[in-house]
């Protein structure tokens, strides 16, 4: 459930246990294990995650459900009190998920076992880099957050800010490499604060990564505005490997908002970041999340995100409603915005993200580009990204299983049924 990083996880779960002899569960077929690495990101996240324990132990039953991840580091006794679950581990737990799933398999009790440590305990770091049932890799580089904005709970989910040694990250990457691997996407919760545990600097990661030949691209998940550095910016603009795309999270184009958040920026600094990519990478792809209808967040204050986001030269908006989440400071801020306005704020945003998305890739309608192709279900269209993250469909009539991984000289044609995508034809060699 969730973000990149659980996806990460989640995939290098599942080779782990398929290098113990475990099989995945075919279609329709009874299960033994059900693994659930549950998000806790909003109030919205947790409900999915309960509706998907009580799924798997309704098509599975007497089948051994362990729940990890965000949502049982956070709720262990209610996740454990949920009919049907063996097993419930924490952040900390996790690196050592197989072995905790091993021992209470074969010691099965009749109520379910939960381990979770304090924040302030969390200090291990459970190693990453697969691709599960895509195309891209997914390396987690990071983990845990030392922020603590007043709306969040993740650094009580995952703890404090921790890494591995570059040294590390560089032999994963190497193995995705002889694995046929071609494009890596570094994820972690706080990827800008890595080297808390090593000493090290996250361009001191992108510049060993960057050496790796077998790898041809690296896209970067999420980068903290202030912690994403002009040097950085730089070495991006002229490196071998890593594409001009960037995800940036902003959450509130108002300064009286971001002081409540305690974010760690203003306005000025995230407005600069992105003159400078722009001015060094015309060509780059921008995303920004932005969150609606927070504790504070006035009609005005709105406003202000509106116009501000409606000046600045990004590409996407990921929007998201503030949801209320207990133990955060954020409770404490007296102004609650209802949920018909939190609904209409993200209407308006996701136009506007619309029309910037749509604005970004007429530009290029007409131009040759290079694509990493995505497998696709049998008779579907398949897809893939340009350098710059432009989203490309070829038609199930086109599409082959062997495009698959391949990067490809395609011409980009005009927008697909539903502008999510340009159409394209592959250009012949």
């Amino acid at each position: 459930m969730g973000c990149k990083l659980n996806f990460s996880e989640t995939s290098t779960f599942a080779n782990m246990l398929q290098e113990l002899g475990v099989l995945t569960a075919a279609k329709g077929e009874q299960a033994d294990i059900c693994l659930i690495n549950t998000c806790s990101v909003t109030e919205v996240a947790d409900h999915k995650c309960r509706q998907a324990i009580h799924r798997m132990v309704r098509q599975h039953p007497g089948a051994f459900v362990v729940v990890t991840g965000c949502y049982a580091q956070l709720k262990p006794e209610q996740v454990s009190k949920i009919e049907g679950v063996d097993l419930v581990l924490g952040a900390n737990e996790k690196a050592n998920l197989i072995q905790f799933l091993s021992d209470a398999f074969v010691h099965r009790s009749a109520t379910a076992t939960y381990m979770t440590e304090k924040t302030k305990d969390i200090r291990s770091f459970a190693p990453s880099c697969s691709r599960g049932n895509r195309t891209r890799y997914f390396l987690k580089v990071q983990d845990g957050c030392d922020y603590f904005c007043t709306y969040c709970t993740i650094p009580y989910a995952r703890g404090f800010s921790r890494n591995p040694s570059i040294a590390s990250l560089v032999a994963q990457a190497e193995q995705a490499a002889r694995e046929g691997g071609k494009e890596i996407v570094l994820t972690g919760v706080n990827i800008g604060d890595f080297g808390k545990t090593t000493g090290e600097q996250f361009i001191d990661l992108v510049k060993a990564l960057d050496q790796i030949e077998g790898i041809r691209r690296y896209r970067i998940s999420s980068l903290e505005p202030d912690l994403l550095s002009d040097e950085l910016i730089d070495f991006c603009a002229q490196s071998r490997a890593f594409m001009p795309h960037f995800h940036i999270p902003l959450q509130s184009g108002s300064d009286t908002v971001l002081r409540l958040m305690h974010r760690h920026y203003d306005t000025q600094l995230f407005a600069d970041k992105i003159h400078r990519i722009k001015q060094v990478m015309p060509d780059a792809f921008i995303g920004v999340d932005v969150m609606v209808g927070c504790r504070g967040e006035t009609p005005e204050c709105f406003e202000e995100t509106f116009e501000f986001l409606s000046h600045l030269d990004v590409t996407q908006l990921h929007v998201f409603p503030y949801s209320e989440r207990p133990g955060t400071s954020a409770l404490k801020i007296p102004y609650v915005v209802s949920d018909a306005d939190k609904r209409e704020r993200s209407h308006r945003l996701l136009q506007l993200s619309d029309a910037k998305t749509q604005a970004f890739y007429q530009q290029y309608i007409g131009s040759e580009a290079e694509v990493l192709f995505e497998k696709a279900p049998r008779g579907k269209a398949m897809h893939g990204f340009t350098k710059n993250y432009i989203r490309v469909e070829l038609p199930a009539s086109e599409a082959r299983p062997e495009y698959d991984n391949e990067l490809m000289q395609v011409r980009l044609a005009g927008f697909n049924h539903d502008k999510s995508a340009l159409m394209l034809s592959i250009l012949k060699s």
